[in-house]
C-alpha cells in the first residue's frame, strides 16, 4: 500500500519540520508489514490465530493447541478427567506450541470445564487457555476456569447487508448495569427493553463496554483476561449474537469498546506468565507496567504478540458480526509515559523519544485490517492528546481510524459547571474549544461519556441541580435549581451535538438527565449494586420532569440527522460575550443560544447568510421538553439584506434557552 507523508503536511502544514519523522513512521509500518505477511497475503489471511489455537472438533473428536514457548510442558484438566494434572500431556510442535488430540466425538462436551496445566521451571501453573472462548467463575471457590463450548454451532443470523450509517449517533452502554434491578443485566434483558428505548431515541449505533471477559466487575470492563471471551456475567455468547442481530435488524451499528492498551496483571486468569514468562506478550521490567493503572502492557513489536491482537479483532467481527471498534486508552498506547500529566502543547511532543512508534504501528495494522474486512467498519480513537494523523487514512500517512474522540469537550464543560456561574461563561471559549480539531480528521463529539458519571466526578444533570434532585424533579414543584439544570442540559447537548464533531456520543441514561454516580460494587460500598445501574422508571415516570429531557434528546437526534447537520460546516458566526449570545449556520439551518440567565431580547438580529423564510425547527424552551413556551414556534421570518449589507431577521431570543431555525420554501 503506498502511503504519502506530504498530503499529511498538505493538510496540516505545521508538520513541515517533521517529515522525516512522518516517512519513519510509515516505513515502520511498511517493514512490519513486510515481516508478518508473505508475498500476496493480505492481513485478512494473517489474522488467524484463533482458527488454529485453542479447541476445535475434528473429524476423530477434538484438537487442542497452545502458544508457550517457555513452557516445559503442559497439560489438560477438567472435569471430563477428573481434574487429572498428568493423564492429558500436550506435545510439543515448533515454534513453542504445544498439541493435543482427543479422540472420540464425546471426549470434550459442552458445559464441562478445563484448565490447562503449565510446567515452568519445576512449578505446576494453573492457567486459562489463551483462545477460551468462554470463562466461568466458580461460585463455591471463586476460581475462574474456562468452559467448553461447540464451535461449530451456527447462529441464524438475519443480518446481510447490514450497513452503518455514515454518521455514528453513538449511545455507550454497559450491558451488566442497563437493568433497574440490584443485580447484574443480561444480553437477553438489553436486547429486550434497552434496545427499543434506543432505536426510538434516534441513535444509529451502539457501542458496548465491558464484553471482554475481566475477573473485577469494577473495572468497567477495562482489565480484561480473557481476550476472546464475551463475559459469561451476562449469559452466553449465542445470546450476545442475539442482542447483535436484533440490533441490526432495527438498524443499529454496534462497536465493541476492544481494550488492546493493557491488560489484567492476573496469573490465575489472564495472560500474564501464561508460559512462566512476563515477556511472552508484555514487555519486561518498568515499560510492561502501567503505573496508574496496575496492568500489563504488550510488547507490540513482538510478531506473535501482533498475531493475537489483530485475531482477536477478526475474531469478534466475524464471530459476531461487531461493526467496528472503540480503541480504549490510545493515548497510553501511543507515548512511552502513556501522557500522564503531559499537556502536548506543541508538535515535538508526538514526534519526541517519548513517542512508542510499535504502538503506532500496531493501530495502523489493525486498522487495515478492520476495514479491510468490512469496508463500512467504524474505529474511533480515545486519544486525548491530539496525535497528527490520527484520523487520517493510511494512504495519506495517517494512522487510520475513521474518528476520534473529542476529549477535550466533556473536560471544558465539567470544568465550567466546576469553577464558574453561567453568567461568567466565555462564549468565545465555547465556540473555539468546541470547533478547534485537526483539519480533516472526524471526530465525535460529546458532553459526558461515562467517564464523568464515575464516584469522583458527577454528570451534567447532577452537578447542575444536586440534590435538588430528590425533592424537586416533580413537575409541580418549584424550584429554580432544577429550572436552570434543565435548561442547561439541553443547551449544553444541543451545542456540543451540533459544533463538536462529524458524530456524537452520549452515555446511557444521560439523555434524560439521570440523577447520581455510578458505582460498581465494592468493599467500600458493602457490594451494593444501588449506584450499578439505570433508573428506567424515572424516564417513565409521567409526573416527573425526566421525560421531558428525553424528549428533547430525540428531538435533537432527528433535527441533526434530518437536515445531515453533522456533515455541514458551521458558519455565519455571531458572538456577542456581555449578551451571551452565540449563533452559527450549518446550511439552511441556523442555530442562535442565549446563554444569559435573566435577559431575554426583543427583536434580536439573527444572521443567516441567505435570503429567505425561516422557521423555528427546534427550541429548548418548548413545554414538551420542559421549557416555559417562549418562543413562538408557528411564526415565520424573513430574512433580508439590511442597509449595512447584513442578512437576517429580527426575533424574540428567550434567556437561557437555544431555537434552531430551518429555512421554509
Amino acid at each position: 500500500m503506498a502511503k504519502s507523508t506530504h498530503k499529511m503536511i498538505e493538510i496540516d502544514p505545521y508538520l513541515t519540520p517533521f517529515e522525516k519523522d512522518l516517512t519513519l513512521r510509515q516505513s515502520a509500518y511498511a517493514n512490519k508489514r513486510a515481516e508478518l505477511l508473505s508475498e500476496g497475503e493480505s492481513l485478512k489471511d494473517f489474522a488467524n490465530a484463533h482458527r488454529y489455537f485453542g479447541f476445535h472438533r475434528v473429524e476423530n473428536g477434538w484438537v487442542y493447541r497452545e502458544w508457550a514457548p517457555a513452557a516445559d510442558g503442559l497439560c489438560l484438566t477438567g472435569d471430563f478427567n477428573d481434574w487429572n494434572t498428568e493423564s492429558h500431556p500436550l506435545t510439543r510442535l515448533e515454534n513453542g506450541v504445544f498439541e493435543l488430540h482427543l479422540e472420540g466425538k464425546d471426549a470434550l462436551q459442552a458445559g464441562q470445564k478445563v484448565q490447562v496445566i503449565v510446567w515452568y521451571q519445576g512449578q505446576m501453573l494453573r492457567r486459562i487457555p489463551l483462545y477460551a472462548t468462554r470463562v466461568v467463575q466458580d461460585p463455591m471457590t471463586y476460581l475462574w476456569c474456562a468452559e467448553i463450548e461447540e464451535p461449530d454451532a451456527s447462529f441464524p443470523w438475519e443480518d446481510e447487508g447490514f450497513i452503518p450509517e455514515k454518521t455514528p449517533f453513538i449511545y455507550e452502554c454497559h450491558i451488566g448495569m442497563a437493568q433497574e434491578h440490584g443485580g447484574v443485566g443480561s444480553y437477553g434483558e438489553f436486547r429486550q427493553n434497552i434496545l427499543p428505548r434506543i432505536k426510538a431515541l434516534g441513535y444509529n449505533t451502539i457501542q458496548i463496554m465491558a464484553i471482554m471477559e475481566h475477573p473485577y466487575y469494577g473495572s468497567f470492563g477495562y482489565q480484561v483476561s480473557n481476550f476472546f471471551a464475551p463475559s459469561s456475567r451476562y449469559g452466553h455468547s449465542e445470546e450476545l449474537k442475539a442482542l447483535i442481530n436484533e440490533a441490526h435488524k432495527m438498524g443499529l451499528a454496534v462497536l465493541l469498546d476492544v481494550v488492546h492498551s493493557h491488560a489484567v496483571k492476573n496469573t490465575n486468569e489472564g495472560l500474564n506468565e501464561f508460559d512462566g514468562t512476563v515477556y511472552q506478550f508484555f514487555h519486561e521490567g518498568p515499560r510492561g507496567d502501567h503505573s496508574a493503572w496496575g496492568t500489563k502492557l504488550f510488547n507490540y513489536n513482538k510478531n506473535e504478540v501482533l498475531h493475537f491482537l489483530l485475531s482477536n479483532l477478526k475474531y469478534w467481527m466475524e464471530q459476531f458480526h461487531f461493526d467496528g471498534f472503540r480503541f480504549d486508552g490510545v493515548t497510553s498506547m501511543l507515548y512511552h509515559d502513556h501522557g500522564l500529566g503531559s499537556a502536548f502543547s506543541c508538535y515535538d511532543m508526538y514526534f519526541s523519544m517519548n513517542t512508542d512508534l510499535e504502538a503506532v504501528t500496531y493501530l495502523q495494522l489493525a486498522n487495515e485490517l478492520i476495514h479491510e474486512i468490512n469496508p463500512h467498519a467504524i474505529t474511533v480513537a480515545e486519544d486525548m492528546s491530539g496525535m497528527p494523523g490520527m484520523a487520517l487514512p493510511l494512504e495519506d500517512g495517517g494512522i487510520g481510524f475513521d474518528f476520534r474522540l473529542s476529549m477535550g469537550v466533556p473536560d471544558l464543560w465539567i470544568k465550567l459547571l466546576k469553577e464558574r456561574a453561567d453568567e461568567e461563561w466565555d462564549i468565545y471559549q465555547l465556540w473555539y474549544e468546541l470547533i478547534g480539531r485537526r483539519p480533516m480528521e472526524k471526530n465525535i463529539g460529546y458532553c459526558e461519556s461515562h467517564d464523568q458519571a464515575l464516584v469522583g466526578d458527577k454528570t451534567i444533570m447532577f452537578r447542575l441541580c444536586d440534590a435538588d434532585m430528590y425533592y424537586h424533579m416533580n413537575k409541580e414543584s418549584q424550584s429554580a435549581v432544577i429550572d436552570r439544570g434543565v435548561a442547561l442540559h439541553k443547551m449544553i447537548r444541543l451545542l456540543t451535538a451540533s459544533l463538536a464533531g462529524e458524530g456524537y456520543l452520549n452515555f446511557m441514561g444521560n439523555e434524560f438527565g439521570h440523577p447520581e454516580w455510578i458505582d460498581f460494587p465494592r468493599e467500600g460500598n458493602g457490594w451494593s449494586y444501588h449506584y450499578c445501574r439505570r433508573q428506567w422508571s424515572l424516564v417513565d415516570n409521567e409526573d416527573l420532569r425526566y421525560g421531558g429531557l428525553n424528549e428533547f434528546d430525540k428531538a435533537m437526534l432527528r433535527l441533526l440527522k434530518e437536515q445531515d447537520l453533522l456533515e455541514k460546516e458551521a458558519v455565519n458566526r455571531w458572538i456577542h460575550q456581555e449578551d451571551k449570545v452565540l449563533i452559527y449556520s450549518k446550511g439552511d439551518t441556523v442555530f442562535a443560544f442565549n446563554f444569559h440567565p435573566h435577559r431575554s431580547f426583543e427583536g434580536y438580529f439573527i444572521p443567516t447568510g441567505a435570503e429567505g423564510t425561516y422557521q423555528v425547527a427546534l427550541s429548548t424552551d418548548d413545554p414538551a421538553f420542559g421549557g416555559f413556551g417562549r418562543a413562538d414556534g408557528q411564526a415565520r421570518y424573513a430574512a433580508e439584506k439590511t442597509p449595512d449589507g447584513r442578512i437576517g431577521f429580527q426575533c424574540y431570543l428567550p434567556s437561557r434557552s437555544a431555537i434552531v431555525f430551518a429555512k421554509r420554501p
